[in-house]
């Protein structure tokens, strides 16, 4: 909201008044019209300013979601591999971290957990602030299943491998129902886009004919 009352006092103190002197000189009433338009402006970059940070944050939030879920189900794979082999599972947090790079936002997640716990919180407080802090539903799963499996004493390994195939079939069911939503989605470019160029190729012939036709009715007539 700031942004936009900075930038609507910038418009008003830099660009108004040469825009409004400018259509001034247009002719008639349209000159009234522009510069009533040009008054109503800042209120236009007002709140065009105002939605811009929430959908910025919004965009970026996103992409990191997106990132996340992307990564996920590899490192799961990468966890059950190595947990399987017999490596512990703050060893192979560890290379998954340097497998995927710490640029990666799921990877500086790992890191934030891994100084968590090295500043003195138990595994199970950092799987779960962790899991508050991601705030995306497949890692609260991940990390929810993680915290159970510590509490009871349940094998990591199976635990992990039994996350993989879970994650694995969410993924597939997800991209099912993409698919089967597709059709619906497609609805609206094919009448916006295709049908004006159909009607006008299969109409414009008729047209013209019809043209043809009356230009010839009325030469007939003189």
């Amino acid at each position: 909201m700031v942004l936009g009352v900075v930038l609507s006092q910038v418009y008003r103190a830099l660009l108004l008044r040469p825009l409004v002197v400018a259509v001034s000189n247009v002719p008639g009433n349209a000159g009234d019209m522009l510069a009533l338009l040009l008054e109503s402006g800042s209120w236009i970059v007002l709140t065009i300013a105002g939605f811009v940070p929430t959908v910025a944050v919004r965009a970026a939030r996103r992409a990191r979601v997106d990132a996340i879920e992307h990564d996920l189900p590899l490192a799961l794979e990468l966890f059950a591999t190595m947990a399987e082999a017999g490596l512990g599972f703050d060893a192979a947090l560890t290379r998954i971290v340097r497998a995927q790079g710490s640029e990666r936002p799921l990877a500086t997640e790992f890191l934030n957990f891994q100084h968590d716990m090295m500043a003195g919180m138990s595994r199970a407080q950092a799987l779960r602030q962790l899991g508050r802090r991601v705030d995306v539903p497949s890692v609260t799963t991940f990390t929810s299943a993680l915290v159970q499996a510590e509490q009871v004493g349940a094998s990591m390994a199976e635990t992990l491998q039994h996350q993989a195939v879970d994650l694995r079939q969410r993924r597939r069911e997800n991209a099912l129902l993409q698919a089967q939503a597709l059709p619906v989605k497609l609805v609206f470019p094919l009448v916006v886009c295709f049908l004006p160029g159909i009607f006008a190729t299969t109409l414009a012939p008729v047209l013209f004919q019809m043209v043809q036709v009356a230009n010839g009715v009325l030469s007939s007539g003189r």
